[in-house]
């Protein structure tokens, strides 16, 4: 359908001659607006506060966030829709990611635990559930989630917007970045959030690496591998996931990496090979013609031997499929050739060493090593900087996800793993689903003056309101390690911080917007235990609360702090800790049920060492005994000085409880014998027959 707009000089004459004028000024209206829908097309430059960069699960988890605060945003994605990545990847069309439905709890928070695929949003049916049912669902219904996301949210998604080149420029206004499309277009952005993923496939260079196939063009029918002896360079999942698919078929399935196969469920870092691709490891262990082996991969080198002549008669011989062997670099007389076609003899490892364990020729050798970033686009004035890690195929960040060098880019998602890399789960969707709302807390903050969202607790709730995080909160049990709550402590009140970037926590005043008080902060981090042990044998858990200190598997742990650490004493902190050495630590011993919340082995141990930290007794007590209290003490406990002494009894119900959250002094205020040190706090712990356990270490 075509539009025609209409001049200022036809409107005149329109109104004289024609007496349906109101019809046709809406007429007119309806045409120009087609005409120009977006001053933005018409200029050919878009302008906003913020561009994210990908229409992945990161990009429109990131879209939700700035939807929902009313920001100035666009998501540009190159293909015609989300989630595109999921339209190809994984080859064999298997999620590994869990999509347990049924948990025993109505709990939203909870159950955001045990499902690996859902975004964050206030809807609470906005899942994947809804698309699949199955425990590890097809690949296929990931994006027609994203699909539903997107739509039913409202976000604002340009599809088909190819992104060749991002640069920034200095303005009056400060610093700005400009993306050009494949028309040449330009999105000018204050803050650019890259969420494009990984999606390059990671190659090893070596001699013969181009006879070499690529997991992303290889065919996906078991039947195209009938009888075939097959080489799988890489011991990942992508690796293992295409071994599963033609074990049936093939003849023998090698695979050869520079390192040993880790299994998740030893490291428990789920980037590590899941049981539900390890089957090849049985027939290997089994000895069932598969195997496994360790070289590095810049030694060796893949020689093709074509077998071609004549045969007596004269006629010439069947050119047969050429076949490939495995031999080192050192050996090759001409390294230089990247080919190594018709090696000689001497130049095998068989002629080296006659039982070397790949010295039958290969049919095919496949390459499975992963994706990297797309490092190509960006001019030097964005480019971000090659992480440590992971080999240099991820972009170096800061604690909070900012380039280092690129002030005001982001980077959202699986390629933002190297602040976590092989140590949690920010590469995948039920980790970086939280790192990202991270982010957008740090973007209120800095562009918006919104602090970091938190709860303002009376001290005596503080208790309460950690053991229901722990037992439910999903964000830091799946980011274990990297996201952690902040409790600022201000005498007879606190302030709760949900899920800071606990790498940042020097930062954390500048980016949270909440000031630390010399009364001291607690922070609370989900952690695995650091001794290696068999995951299987005997003696894998500890279940004695006075040694909870050895627990090996993920449990609570609070860091006490008198003030704020420091940058270096962060750089500085002991070999395997997440965090500089507190002034007093304490570790919830592990639980079976992953439930801390039996009376002796977790509350108590868990009150106490509160009751240290906030200098005062937590217990709560009956009217009596607060009178009693009240009697033989000037400060009686602040349980009764909260309720009893203010005529306030124990709160029954959510109605009673937000009016005795809102009743005494705010924050800001001080109350005689609430802050400081309290000289009474050893003869409170005394009738109580308390006494330091041995899982709660102080440094006094």
């Amino acid at each position: 359908m075509g539009y025609k707009c209409i001049s200022t000089r036809e409107v005149t004459l329109k109104q004289v001659m024609d007496p349906n004028l109101p019809y046709l000024t809406l007429l007119i209206l309806i045409g120009c607006t087609q005409c120009f829908p977006d001053d933005r097309q018409q200029n050919g430059t878009g302008r906003y506060d913020y561009c994210v960069l990908g229409a992945g699960p990161s990009g429109l988890q990131m879209g939700y966030f700035l939807s929902r605060a009313k920001r100035d945003y666009v998501i540009l994605e190159r293909n015609s829709g989300p989630g595109s990545f999921f339209n190809k990847y994984p080859r064999h069309r298997k999620l590994i990611s869990i999509n347990k439905i049924y948990t025993g709890s109505q709990n939203r928070e909870f159950n955001m635990r045990h499902d690996w695929n859902s975004l964050l949003s206030d809807r609470p049916d906005l899942l994947l559930k809804r698309v699949s049912r199955d425990f590890f669902p097809p690949a296929d219904a990931f994006p027609l989630y994203l699909s539903m996301f997107e739509k039913e949210l409202g976000l604002r998604v340009r599809y088909g917007v190819d992104i060749g080149r991002i640069g920034a420029v200095r303005s009056p206004e400060g610093k700005r970045y400009i993306l050009t499309d494949q028309h040449e277009l330009d999105y000018k952005c204050r803050v650019l959030l890259v969420a494009s993923g990984l999606w390059v496939p990671q190659r090893a260079e070596f001699v013969g690496s181009d006879l070499v196939e690529g997991y992303e063009s290889i065919s996906t029918d078991p039947e195209d591998y009938k009888d075939q002896a097959v080489l799988i360079l890489g011991k990942g999942n992508s690796a293992f996931e295409t071994a599963q698919s033609i074990l049936g078929r093939a003849k023998l399935v090698h695979m050869l990496s520079s390192n040993p196969v880790r299994l998740a469920w030893q490291t428990h870092y789920v980037g590590d090979l899941r049981a539900v691709n390890n089957d090849l490891l049985d027939t290997y262990q089994l000895k069932s013609l598969d195997g496994l082996a360790e070289i590095p991969l810049d030694k060796i080198a893949i020689t093709q031997l074509k077998e071609q002549g004549r045969s007596r008669s004269g006629a010439k011989k069947k050119v047969k499929k050429p076949k490939f062997y495995v031999t080192l670099k050192k050996y090759l007389q001409q390294q230089e050739e990247k080919n190594g076609s018709d090696a000689a003899g001497e130049e095998t490892l068989e002629y080296h060493l006659d039982n070397f364990s790949m010295r039958k020729p290969y049919d095919r050798v496949i390459s499975c090593l992963g994706f990297r970033f797309n490092f190509s686009i960006f001019e030097s004035s964005a480019r971000p900087q090659n992480s440590d890690n992971a080999k240099g195929r991820l972009p170096r960040l800061t604690a909070w996800y900012e380039g280092e060098n690129t002030a005001g880019l982001f980077v959202l998602g699986t390629a933002a793993h190297s602040r976590d890399y092989r140590s949690s789960a920010g590469g995948f969707v039920h980790g970086f689903r939280y790192t990202v709302r991270s982010v957008h807390r740090v973007l209120e903050q800095r562009y918006h003056g919104n602090p970091w969202q938190s709860t303002e607790l009376s001290t005596t709730q503080l208790q309460s309101w950690i053991l229901k995080r722990i037992n439910e909160a999903s964000g830091p049990y799946q980011m274990f390690e990297v996201l952690g709550d902040v409790i600022l402590l201000r005498g007879s009140r606190c302030e709760y911080v949900e899920e800071f970037t606990l790498q940042a926590l020097p930062q954390f005043s500048s980016l949270s917007g909440h000031e630390v008080s010399h009364h001291g902060l607690i922070v609370l981090v989900m952690q695995y235990g650091k001794n290696k042990v068999d995951y299987l044998g005997r003696g894998r858990a500890d279940t004695e609360w006075t040694t909870a200190w050895k627990s090996n598997f993920l449990h609570p742990v609070l860091y006490y702090y008198d003030k704020l650490p420091t940058d270096e004493e962060m750089k500085l902190r002991p070999s395997g800790w997440t965090l500089p050495r507190p002034k007093a630590i304490h570790h919830m011993v592990e639980d079976f049920l992953t439930e801390w919340g039996t009376p002796i082995s977790h509350i108590q141990p868990l009150r106490r060492f509160l009751e240290h930290c906030v200098q005062t007794d937590l217990r709560a007590f009956y009217a009596e005994s607060c009178f009693r209290l009240s009697l033989a003490h000037r400060k009686p406990p602040l349980f009764c000085q909260k309720g009893y002494l203010k005529r306030q009894g124990v709160a029954r119900n959510s109605r009673l409880w937000q009016r005795d959250r809102g009743g005494g002094p705010r924050p800001t205020e001080r109350e005689e014998g609430t802050s400081g040190e309290d000289p009474a706090f050893p003869s409170y712990l005394a009738q109580a027959g308390a006494s330091f356990p041995a899982g709660l270490k102080l440094d006094f």
